[in-house]
């Protein structure tokens, strides 16, 4: 019991600190955040470029989605990107690993994954305490192209994604910092990755809008729930027996990479030389 309470304020302790150092620059953070916000005003116009030049049908649908549905579904994969997107946690970790700064995680007993973990819960509860009015105006701008409320399975599942798509990304990026104990430059790594999602994940584009048997094979990767799957939750692409398969499929990813992740953080450690400050 003196153990599980102890690890509680651990974990309560970088959770409260993590989120201090960000309120210090909260002008800045806001201003970042809000920045965000302007692809978005580019592909409402970029998407009804391209379904005004589709052809005369009316209303004009492109793979099973109208100009509407498009408008809905890159509202929602930028809610589902929020989750997901880690900014400066692969560089981050590889910078203080060349550096020598993770060797503090070494001698002291804080878990660096667990830490790394709270660290980044407590920029995702800053940022939408930021974020939350500017999406809620935006999506009351954009309210006419939205379907309405799920039922409560699927506003449960899509909630569940969110979650699923907040670890999927922070396993993935933090596995990525991890390879800096092999490669001290990962930042090649970062842009090839960053390309690759941008595209696997259905950022670009909806996944079902790939030609089989491409789309079946990307499918099958854990990219997809960082942006796609909470999307085509809301957009009623899955019935809710493909709902739970879905986020079961999404569970056994996260515990396939965390369980990657603590094996190369070892086997990473036990090759470890603490050069540097």
């Amino acid at each position: 019991m003196r153990t599980l309470s102890s690890s509680l304020r651990v974990k309560w302790c970088i959770l409260r600190t993590s989120i201090e150092e960000r309120l210090v620059y909260r002008g800045d953070f806001a201003f970042a955040t809000l920045v965000r916000f302007l692809p978005i005003v580019t592909q409402v116009f970029l998407w009804g470029a391209i379904y005004q030049a589709s052809g005369p049908k009316d209303p004009r649908i492109i793979n099973g989605y109208t100009y509407g549905d498009m408008v809905a579904y890159s509202l929602l994969v930028m809610v589902g990107r929020a989750f997901s997107s880690m900014p400066g946690l692969t560089t981050g970790l590889a910078r203080d690993i060349r550096e020598g700064s993770i060797k503090k995680f070494l001698i002291q007993p804080i878990d660096l994954l667990e830490y790394l973990f709270w660290h980044r819960v407590a920029h995702k509860l800053v940022y939408y305490a930021v974020a939350f009015l500017p999406f809620a105006f935006v999506f009351w701008l954009c309210r006419d192209y939205l379907h309405g409320w799920p039922d409560a399975p699927m506003l449960l599942g899509w909630i569940v994604s969110l979650l699923i798509a907040f670890a999927v990304g922070f396993l993935i990026e933090s596995l990525m910092g991890l390879i800096a104990f092999w490669f001290l430059e990962v930042s090649s790594l970062v842009f090839v990755y960053m390309l690759l999602s941008y595209l696997l994940s259905g950022h670009m584009l909806p996944l079902d809008w790939l030609p089989a048997p491409y789309s079946d094979a990307i499918q099958l990767l854990p990219f997809k729930y960082l942006a796609f799957v909470p999307a085509a939750i809301l957009l009623e692409k899955y019935s809710h027996q493909q709902l739970w398969l879905e986020l079961g499929n999404g569970i056994l990813w996260i515990i396939a990479l965390w369980g990657i992740n603590r094996l190369a953080l070892a086997k990473g450690v036990r090759r470890y030389s603490a050069f540097g400050g």
